[in-house]
């Protein structure tokens, strides 16, 4: 099976447990791996048959728009929709969020969904 892949997307969001961070924008960096059969859009030329990573990005986006305390609840949700909406079997996705540990480049989760 082959994979359509996102790295490094940078999301701004209002994200957090603790009250200051309620108040405040920060960027989470997702890396997303999609498994699909890429077959027939490569034979056509054709983006309808495979998966559009622009859209991927703005679904992402989006979906990021409504804030949330926690990272596994985006990651999950992330995947949720992307299998929806996606013709995708499986999804790979983590995200980090630096800076929210000083000594840490980047703290985050990774999580698996779908048939891998």
């Amino acid at each position: 099976m082959d994979k359509v892949f996102i790295s490094a997307l940078q999301v701004p969001t209002v994200i957090g447990v603790y009250d200051w961070e309620k108040q405040i924008q920060q960027t989470l960096v997702f890396d997303i791996e999609m498994k699909t059969d890429i077959r027939l859009a490569a034979a056509s030329d054709d983006l309808q048959l495979t998966i559009d990573y622009a859209a991927v990005c703005q679904a992402v986006t989006e979906l990021c728009a409504v804030p949330h305390q926690l990272l596994e609840t985006v990651a999950e949700k992330t995947a949720t929709m992307l299998l929806q909406r996606f013709p995708t079997t499986a999804v790979a996705i983590r995200i980090g969020k630096p800076g929210a540990v000083p000594q840490a480049a980047t703290v985050g989760v990774s999580i698996n969904r779908g048939d891998w």
